[in-house]
């Protein structure tokens, strides 16, 4: 499959083919050099010239679910990195990702756009063979992941060794947050938590302070779904059924030493009758949008002995029924959990 691989005013040809991962060669990059290749690869992007980041000569690169060429898209508007960093480090799989800040160009030359992004690199051989990134241009989102500061301390923090789970529990663990929303019926296995929240494009989307002078609604009687809900008061509210498929499954980072889980996927409302549905205490409900909708989301949990504690997600909508690049088509629209390292 040929493409043309494209420098800052040259056009080199390339053949693009996906890399062989080995462990071996994955682990020889450790935490520390794998992050390092975000900061090797965001700064080279900043000045558009690939020639400053190790980047292997058959580099797959999609930005937003489009194949380009590196060089192209985002390496032409991108003017900065910002503060906020959260990285989930894989090295087993010799891959990282990484949601933060970042500035764009703007029309005035002394200003920046705010954007979020989230990217994951895979790395052999210390080459990056593999670039994928999710640009998310919300000028409300990056000032407030940005006023955020920095991660959380829990998804820096180490889990005790004898309390650590395995890959597959944890891709098990963070998946049963796309089963119970899919087709949302609130009789599903919720493993949240008590305290588990959820951050959406810097947003709190769960446990929201109910406003002065406003009762708190019941998530056992009411009919509108509720950010003032915990999350698995959401779940178990029913509420959510309109979103009917969360499909391309793909877990793209697991670190169990930290109990952190990182996936993209995209949750599809396809309007019509999956607008029209019942409530667990028999309340009809209508809810949803009224035409076909698809949000391309890149989603992190931490989880903490088999439940979900935290959420943190950017969002951002694509064409509806949009693949991610990575997959077939068939991968694409199932709703099929796939541990993508490992294929």
């Amino acid at each position: 499959m040929a493409a043309i691989n494209r420098k800052r005013g040259t056009l080199v040809a390339a053949t693009l083919a996906i890399g062989v991962f080995t462990q071996a060669s994955a682990q020889d990059c450790n935490r520390a050099c794998l992050e390092g290749m975000v900061d090797q690869y965001l700064d080279a992007v900043v000045v558009n010239q690939p020639s400053r980041v190790a980047l292997a000569s058959d580099v797959l690169f999609t930005e937003n679910g489009q194949r380009l060429v590196i060089g192209d898209g985002l390496w032409n508007t991108m003017r900065a990195k910002g503060h906020y960093r959260l990285f989930v480090t894989d090295v087993p799989a010799g891959q990282v990702a990484f949601i933060g800040t970042i500035e764009e160009d703007h029309r005035e030359p002394t200003q920046g756009t705010g954007a979020l992004l989230a990217l994951r690199l895979r790395v052999e051989n210390h080459l990056i063979t593999e670039v994928e990134q999710f640009v998310v241009r919300s000028e409300d989102g990056y000032k407030k992941v940005e006023a955020m500061s920095a991660p959380k301390p829990m998804y820096l923090q180490a889990v005790p060794e004898r309390e650590r789970m395995s890959r597959a529990a944890l891709i098990s663990t963070a998946n049963k947050y796309f089963t119970g929303m899919q087709q949302n019926d609130g009789k599903g296995d919720y493993p949240f938590t008590a305290d588990c929240n959820r951050i959406e494009n810097g947003n709190q989307a769960t446990n929201v302070a109910t406003p002065a002078g406003q009762t708190r609604p019941d998530p056992k009687t009411s009919s509108v779904y509720s950010g003032q809900w915990s999350c698995k008061e959401q779940f178990e509210s029913g509420l959510i059924h309109f979103v009917n498929r969360i499909r391309d499954r793909r877990f793209v980072a697991v670190d169990e030493e930290r109990g952190l889980v990182f996936s993209f996927v995209f949750f599809d409302h396809s309007g019509g009758e999956w607008r029209n549905f019942e409530t667990p205490a028999g309340r009809k409900v209508v809810a949803g949008p009224v035409q076909p909708w698809t949000w391309q989301i890149a989603e992190l949990f931490k989880v903490e002995n088999n439940q979900i504690r935290q959420i943190e997600a950017i969002l951002e909508r694509s064409p509806y029924g949009m693949n991610s690049g990575w997959s077939t088509w068939k991968q694409g629209m199932s709703d099929t959990a796939r541990d993508v390292t490992m294929e």
